[in-house]
């Protein structure tokens, strides 16, 4: 489903990727861990194209795109590499202006083209999905976070897309509030549903999760399973960070 190769990304003279190779399967769910300032948000930003990569290619399903100096990349291709991802911030940047169903109901609209009705009844079913089909027609400012958060994954979805990305989505919720969107996010990875997780969440990444990655100084140190990461791994660096993330 995605296959990422030697892929470089900098801010002028600081590299923050430095050759990431990542290989995910359909249906499978990716936890990205690691340090603040290893390169994890910004791996996720490169997949969506939210920033553009200097090297390397990234292929989502049968789209593919090749990074280097001297081609620049179309609007239509990176049109089309994103309506293969869906993505959820920290923030939850749900229109203020719209209720809860006209925010899932706006990028069917616009970007999918559907009518308004066949959009409503996607918004529907996906509001029960994520146990919010009575808030649809509250506001978010009604809503508290994670209640919000659990929109926005709703809206995501909506999409249709081959994979969602998920840039620390608990991060601004208190651990109440956190487990709410947890468990839709686990009810996803059940579903089979591609996603990647930039997470601190360890729990999450220990029962959720097909593949840990640990990545530190943009670089990935090491992958593989649960088990293999949390349980058997040699690498001393990990083993530290595990230690300080776990007390």
């Amino acid at each position: 489903m995605i296959n990422i190769k030697n892929l470089h990304k900098s801010f002028g003279s600081n590299e923050i990727l430095k050759g990431i190779d990542l290989q995910i399967n359909k249906g499978e769910t990716a936890v990205i861990i690691g340090p603040s300032g290893s390169g994890k948000t910004t791996l996720l930003r490169c997949i969506n194209l939210l920033e553009t990569p200097n090297e390397g290619s990234i292929t989502i399903g049968d789209s593919k795109l090749v990074f280097n100096k001297s081609e620049k990349i179309s609007n239509s291709e990176i049109l089309e590499l994103r309506k293969q991802t869906g993505m959820v911030f920290q923030g939850f940047y749900l229109f203020p202006h719209m209720t809860v169903i006209e925010n899932i109901m706006e990028g069917q609209v616009t970007v999918l083209k559907l009518s308004k009705e066949e959009a409503r009844e996607k918004g529907l079913k996906l509001l029960a999905k994520v146990g919010l089909l009575e808030k649809k027609d509250q506001y978010p400012y009604e809503l508290s976070g994670g209640q919000q958060q659990r929109v926005a994954i709703a809206r995501a979805m909506a999409m249709e897309p081959e994979v969602i990305l998920f840039d620390e989505p608990t991060s601004a919720l208190d651990p109440e509030l956190a487990a709410e969107v947890i468990k839709v996010m686990k009810d996803l990875s059940k579903e089979g549903m591609t996603m990647i997780v930039v997470t601190h969440q360890m729990n999450f990444a220990r029962e959720a999760a097909h593949k840990v990655v640990f990545m530190e100084d943009g670089l990935i140190v090491e992958s593989g399973t649960p088990e293999q990461v949390f349980q058997n791994t040699s690498n001393e660096r990990l083993r530290k960070f595990l230690s300080i993330v776990d007390e």
